[in-house]
């Protein structure tokens, strides 16, 4: 038997400030864990089984038609996607809050087109949800998705119509706004629908945006962007009930959604390599620059037809998409519902740059 002496008074401080350190995290994550607690109301579960998956297949089946040619950024195709998505905003009763109704034109940037073609003026499509409350309609939570998609090869009859990525996003985006417009008392923050166009091309929509903001930036207090949300059959298996988070731990966003996933049934996980890989790899990253908790929401990273002719809309896993639109939804109510807004995580090295971000746009706006 070793007989151990006894710890000196420095080891003895030593181990009791480690103990407080830990109970200090603890008592911080509690915290945080606690203020994103949330029951959904009987009115608000009745506005989310209105999503449904048939409603989902019909918009997608035509945003990701032959017809729309892959939506390729400055194309009629893309143009007509433009204005399918203004007609579901207008059939919600969202209130159009662009320089032309949904439209937000981005100044007079046109591509020339081939010869015989018509000049596209390039559009992001934005709807807004004002909120019930006095004291917090003047906050804006963001929903956003990107609308175009790479294109059709030349020489091709048909195929690359970008379903997944990202006519997936695109008609989620349609369908939660439909089911929360429904809904007669409006959530407590306002909610913003929009559309991007160009995220294909360097975020083109994202950026303009960024530059001509229709809303106060130190008063948007989270964007919740989409992509791929519709196909469950990731490179690394079966996807089903499950989603991920562009920089998890970056701010209060993997909480709310963590929780918005124990109320629907959906695991919302923190993928090892691909979430913080992935996080500057969409529309979200422009705005988080400007210092907005903004995060990609996602369901396959990877998966076989990325980018390819092959995906089609007709390999979407509409139930499992009604379910993640839900989660959604219901992460959205949570954020309009709550007096708290969502922060940066200080703690995490890879989030400074955006908490400064923050820090700098709050002290503009006072």
């Amino acid at each position: 038997m070793i007989f151990l002496r006894r710890p000196s008074s420095a080891i003895r401080l030593l181990l009791a400030a480690a103990l407080l350190c830990v109970e200090v995290v603890a008592q911080g994550t509690a915290s945080r864990e606690a203020k994103w607690n949330y029951a959904v109301t009987a009115v608000q579960q009745q506005a989310l089984a209105t999503i449904s998956a048939d409603s989902l297949r019909g918009h997608l089946s035509f945003i990701a038609s032959d017809l729309l040619e892959g939506r390729k950024d400055g194309s009629a195709g893309e143009g007509f996607a433009a204005e399918y998505i203004a007609a579901q905003f207008r059939r919600a009763g969202l209130k159009p809050v662009g320089d032309d109704g949904y439209f937000q034109s981005a100044g007079k940037t046109e591509l020339t087109p081939k010869p015989g073609e018509k000049k596209v003026v390039l559009r992001n499509v934005i709807g807004l949800l004002p909120g019930s409350d006095p004291q917090l309609a003047d906050r804006y939570i963001l929903l956003t998705a990107h609308y175009d998609g790479v294109g059709r090869r030349p020489g091709s009859e048909g195929g690359w119509n970008a379903a997944n990525d990202n006519g997936s996003g695109t008609v989620s985006v349609i369908e939660i706004a439909a089911a929360l417009a429904s809904m007669k008392e409006r959530p407590r923050s306002s909610l913003v629908f929009m559309t991007f166009y160009g995220e294909e091309v360097g975020g083109l929509g994202a950026s303009y945006y960024a530059l001509h903001p229709i809303f106060p930036i130190d008063k948007t207090i989270a964007d919740i962007n989409l992509e791929q949300v519709g196909r469950t059959d990731s490179s690394e298996g079966d996807q089903s009930k499950r989603a991920s988070l562009t920089g998890f731990d970056y701010s209060d966003l993997g909480e709310v959604f963590r929780r918005a996933g124990e109320l629907t049934g959906v695991t919302v996980y923190k993928h090892e390599k691909n979430s913080d890989a992935f996080f500057s790899a969409s529309d979200n990253a422009v705005l988080a620059n400007l210092g907005i908790p903004a995060h990609t929401l996602c369901v396959a990273f990877m998966f076989a037809d990325y980018h390819g002719a092959g995906d089609t809309w007709q390999k979407i896993n509409y139930e499992n998409m009604a379910l993640t639109d839900r989660l959604i939804a219901t992460a959205l109510l949570i954020l309009a519902q709550s007096e708290q807004e969502p922060r940066w995580n200080g703690g995490v090295p890879q989030a400074s740059r955006y908490l400064a971000a923050w820090k700098k746009n709050h002290e503009a706006g006072k």
